[in-house]
């Protein structure tokens, strides 16, 4: 141990204040008790989280353009597990043989990677406005399905 009046001892100690009445300066102040408005801004979240229930259209009442965008595209704009791409005319010649029911029947049922009405609650005309939208961008000319009254 060194003695106190060792002048390692002492430059020691004076650092030692030195650092401490930095640490104590950088520190600031305290806010004031009436500043919990300035508190509560700086604390606030960075994000927040609200729930709310899924906007869900009425079934039946969705365009074939509308259930493309939102549930078909995922796999037919990119060609993901060998869905053949939207605009693809070669990819879709075989497909197209089968017919508008033919297509409905495969679509509902599901094929390969993709499950029963591609994971939708799409209803059957849906499903065939979807076909007939993706088809006639394809090489398909079968025509809009009549809404059922």
């Amino acid at each position: 141990m060194l003695p106190l009046n060792s002048a390692i001892t002492r430059r020691l100690l004076g650092a030692g204040i030195l650092t401490l009445t930095a640490a104590a300066l950088a520190m600031g102040s305290r806010p004031k008790a009436a500043d919990d408005e300035g508190v509560a801004t700086r604390i606030q979240p960075v994000g927040r989280v609200e729930l709310a229930a899924p906007s869900v259209a009425v079934a039946g009442s969705r365009t074939g353009e509308e259930l493309v965008k939102t549930v078909c595209s995922a796999c037919h704009l990119t060609g993901a597990a060998g869905s053949p791409k939207i605009g693809d005319n070669a990819a879709w010649a075989p497909r197209l043989v089968q017919g508008l029911e033919g297509l409905v029947k495969s679509a509902t049922a599901g094929k390969n990677a993709m499950p029963p009405k591609g994971g939708s609650n799409a209803s059957e005309l849906e499903l065939m406005r979807a076909i007939v939208y993706m088809t006639s961008k394809s090489g398909g000319s079968f025509k809009e399905p009549a809404e059922k009254k």
